[in-house]
């Protein structure tokens, strides 16, 4: 006589939903590129961090590098790209330079202190030469350029700041954030007497004394 299957203790566990699990996949992905670039990672090794056969992950993602390239989208996305992008057009449509000049610090600096493997990753797509550092730059960084250059290039023709090259303008407004946010949440230096706060306004301080017009016969930009 057959013997009868134990009783069932429990309910077996569900699966998880097909966007749980891309997004589950996609921040472990973002883990490993982070430490070990593109190259240095497989789709293998992705699969044991998340848990997963490593089918599964071919299931949502066709290849590597399509995993790769859908982390650019999931972190705009994750980042309230659209929100932010709204104060930037308030305080353009209100000539509101100070209003700019904060936004865009404050946002590049808190996008650092909030996904610093993300900066990781996007530093190995930089050094390997991979194509997603490009498609970033073009798809993120170039839109909002433009949007600044050309703000810069209205207020020069009103006169409320003074002319010279807005390029080196934008540069000097997005360069600053930059550099301080890589050394603090990349480089992990520890050595900085001053809070995001404090150092958001003193670069907004810094910016709109160097760019204000006046007749006093200083040098231009």
């Amino acid at each position: 006589m057959a013997t009868a299957p134990p009783p069932v203790t429990g309910a077996p566990h569900p699966r998880m939903a097909a966007e749980d699990r891309r997004r589950q996949l996609i921040e472990t992905a973002i883990d490993l590129f982070s430490q070990k670039g593109f190259a240095g990672t497989t789709t293998r090794e992705i699969a044991a961090a998340a848990g997963v056969n490593e089918a599964i992950i071919f299931r949502h993602f066709a290849t590597k590098q399509d995993l790769y390239k859908a982390i650019l989208d999931y972190q705009c996305n994750a980042s309230g790209k659209n929100e932010w992008m709204q104060e930037l057009d308030t305080a353009m449509d209100a000539n509101d330079d100070e209003g700019l000049i904060r936004t865009v610090i404050t946002h590049m600096i808190a996008f650092h202190r909030e996904n610093p493997r993300f900066q990781r990753l996007m530093l190995h797509a930089a050094l390997e030469g991979h194509e997603i550092a490009i498609i970033h730059h073009n798809q993120v960084k170039l839109p909002v350029g433009a949007k600044l250059i050309e703000y810069i290039e209205r207020r020069q023709a009103a006169g409320a700041i003074r002319p010279g090259n807005p390029n080196a303008v934008l540069f000097a407004l997005a360069g600053m954030p930059q550099f301080y946010a890589l050394q603090k949440y990349i480089y992990q230096a520890s050595d900085f007497p001053l809070t995001d706060e404090q150092v958001v306004d003193s670069f907004v301080r810094i910016l709109l004394d160097g760019l204000r017009n006046s007749t006093t016969g200083e040098p231009k930009l």
